[in-house]
């Protein structure tokens, strides 16, 4: 499991591209047959990819999960989402199986202990792409297909941001104790995400990219408002974002994103609105 530790804005302004990747950059989340964990200190988000090819694999495979949570499992005081990302597979929750597709989704309540990924076809694995929040109450477990997500289309073709906003783990849709997950997916020709940019003091974020054609990035853009970086990622990498950066995205093509938020709240419009002449 890789650690990241809690990062300050100021001390962010001095890194070089290779700290700010270090820190802030998640890669190499997807090893056949493994879990690949990055625990981030900032709101205590766990990130996760899982790509079940030859065997059926468990949440808690690798993980020394007394050391690095203080728990007899992973879900012991923690929730988690899942989105999947590749070919059909196989999650099982306390044994009951839940089928996915791609960019289906499911929300594991606090409390389960046997949590098991597999996919149908070795040839075609399923991609596992989870994100974990502490959790102090039980919600219910339940399995969110893309057809069933809260369609938001949102945008422009004159500002290349025309999107729509996939809500599934989120407040309109189901229960949870704290995570927010959806999936937003730029049209052909918009290639901006998230602007006019924006800040919530009160909860961090976490982006992953994916649906991005072969030989194509996406420029994130980071820090303070009047102190932007930005990271250069690429298909499946994913970024965190403390409560003091933006997070905002241009890409070479249109591309999709999975966002997932935990913290103070779960208001998705509580935001910080930066006007656009205010970006430094």
């Amino acid at each position: 499991m890789d650690i990241r530790y809690s990062a300050n804005p100021i001390d962010t302004q001095r890194y070089t591209t290779e700290e700010l990747r270090d820190e802030f950059l998640i890669t190499d989340l997807y090893v056949a047959d493994q879990v690949q964990a990055v625990y981030s200190h900032v709101d205590r988000m766990v990130v996760l990819g899982i790509l079940p090819v030859k065997e059926t694999v468990s949440i808690d495979k690798g993980m020394d999960i007394m050391k690095r949570f203080g728990t007899t499992f992973f879900l012991e005081r923690r929730e988690v989402g899942f989105f999947n990302l590749g070919g059909s597979g196989v999650c099982t929750v306390d044994g009951k199986a839940y089928a996915m597709g791609l960019r289906d989704c499911i929300y594991i309540a606090k409390g389960a202990k046997e949590v098991m990924f597999k996919s149908d076809n070795a040839d075609d694995p399923a991609r596992f792409y989870g994100v974990s929040a502490p959790a102090h109450k039980t919600c219910e477990t339940k399995l969110l297909t893309i057809a069933e997500a809260a369609k938001v289309p949102v945008g422009s073709v004159e500002t290349s941001n025309k999107r729509v906003i996939n809500q599934f783990i989120h407040p309109d849709v189901l229960e949870t104790c704290q995570l927010l997950m959806g999936l937003t997916e730029l049209e052909t020709g918009s290639v901006w995400n998230t602007m006019p940019a924006h800040t919530h003091e009160r909860r961090m974020e976490v982006y992953t990219y994916f649906n991005l054609p072969e030989e194509q990035v996406v420029f994130h853009l980071m820090g303070e408002p009047q102190e932007t970086r930005h990271l250069v990622v690429q298909n499946f990498d994913a970024v965190i974002s403390p409560s003091w950066s933006i997070h905002s995205g241009c890409g070479t093509s249109n591309y999709s994103f999975i966002w997932a938020m935990g913290g103070e709240n779960q208001a998705f419009t509580d935001m910080d609105v930066i006007p656009m002449l205010d970006l430094q």
